[in-house]
């Protein structure tokens, strides 16, 4: 028998589908009236690196819908990239899609940014804006998207690849989508 160390697809894939069939497919919701901290960082406060290493300011988001993406590579839910590429082609004039490659659930993001740039062009023709990989348990921007204390509401990390936080044309966190909501569902065309 192999050992784990072995077989690392079997793991990712036996993860991941036990994943899907023990996670509800999941869609939380800004509720009325809530205010972010005054203190806090407004989602226009960040800047980022793209996945090409140029800086980008994210007051350049204002008045804009913006959909937060945790993307891999070597995930099954994968194939997502294709549908954020067809939201970005239909609504881009409506909503602009961020990715974030993270190698944090099932090492399925193991690539270097020039390899998952290269990857995502080649595979699924992506032509909206990736950033550097990123640390989602550490990082300045997931830690603003998960902590109600900054973003007014939500507590919701990923708990997965392709978890998906929407932000409304005031940079208001406004909804939480777990992996299992794609990104050309109802869910979300709904909210543009």
């Amino acid at each position: 028998m192999l050992s784990v160390v072995q077989q690392p697809h079997f793991m990712k894939n036996f993860k991941y589908l036990l994943l899907k069939l023990l996670s509800p497919k999941g869609v939380s919701t800004r509720p009325k009236n809530t205010k972010m901290n005054a203190n806090a960082k407004s989602f226009y406060d960040f800047k980022l690196k793209s996945i090409e290493g140029k800086e980008i300011d994210f007051s350049s988001y204002k008045g804009k819908k913006v959909l937060i993406v945790n993307t891999a590579s070597e995930c099954g839910y994968t194939p997502q990239y294709d549908e954020l590429q067809q939201l970005h082609e239909t609504h881009g004039n409506k909503i602009t899609i961020l990715g974030f490659p993270a190698n944090n659930f099932g090492g399925q993001e193991p690539g270097t940014n020039s390899e998952i740039g290269a990857f995502c062009r080649k595979n699924f023709g992506v032509t909206f804006q990736l950033f550097e990989k990123v640390d989602v348990t550490n990082n300045e921007l997931y830690s603003w998207l998960t902590d109600e204390k900054q973003n007014g509401w939500n507590t919701e990390a990923p708990k997965w690849n392709f978890c998906k936080y929407l932000i409304n044309e005031n940079g208001e966190l406004v909804k939480y989508y777990s992996s299992a909501v794609n990104p050309m569902s109802d869910e979300i065309v709904k909210m543009l």
